[in-house]
């Protein structure tokens, strides 16, 4: 009989031993015997730190990509007001080369899309010189309809894929 009294003693005891304690608020919780906890708010999130002239710093502060009408590599006055913010970004970190991406919807035949991405990617690069970039710091490429950004045969997805890109070159070629 004491065997099972002492038996049942120490699974409570284990089972005590095994409870979980209440989960902290504050930034610690206090030490010794008493297991209170902190009522404080939680730490705010900690911020990441952007790179200056980074891709990051592009894509966060100023916009890394300009849209383009169906067939067309014409600049609507919302892309020219982007390529300004981006041209004045490229003033600002002289040293930072950039590759220009021409892309197309997944409408016509890849010749077409590639060449249709090239004259979107020079339009781009021919505005950005127009306002005073130096054209040996812009590369071009198009990629057509091979690397869409949205998928699907909707005009939703289409509009987002007719685009050209800034990227940060850091080949430093």
């Amino acid at each position: 009989m004491r065997f099972k009294i002492l038996s049942v003693l120490a699974a409570v005891a284990l089972v005590a031993a095994c409870e979980t304690a209440p989960e902290s608020t504050g930034a610690s919780q206090s030490s010794g015997a008493s297991n209170t906890t902190s009522s404080a708010a939680p730490a705010p999130a900690t911020r990441v730190e952007i790179m200056m002239g980074s891709q990051e710093d592009l894509v966060v502060n100023v916009g890394d990509r300009v849209f383009y009408g169906y067939d067309s590599s014409e600049l609507s006055s919302e892309a020219r007001g982007t390529l300004e913010k981006q041209a004045a970004w490229l003033s600002k970190f002289g040293n930072v080369r950039v590759v220009i991406e021409g892309h197309a919807d997944e409408r016509g035949t890849r010749e077409y899309n590639l060449a249709l991405g090239d004259r979107r990617a020079n339009a781009t690069k021919d505005y950005l010189v127009a306002l005073g970039i130096n054209p040996s710091r812009i590369k071009t490429i198009s990629y057509g309809k091979e690397r869409p950004a949205a998928i699907g045969s909707n005009e939703t997805a289409w509009a987002q894929n007719r685009r050209g890109v800034m990227v940060v070159d850091n080949t430093g070629s």
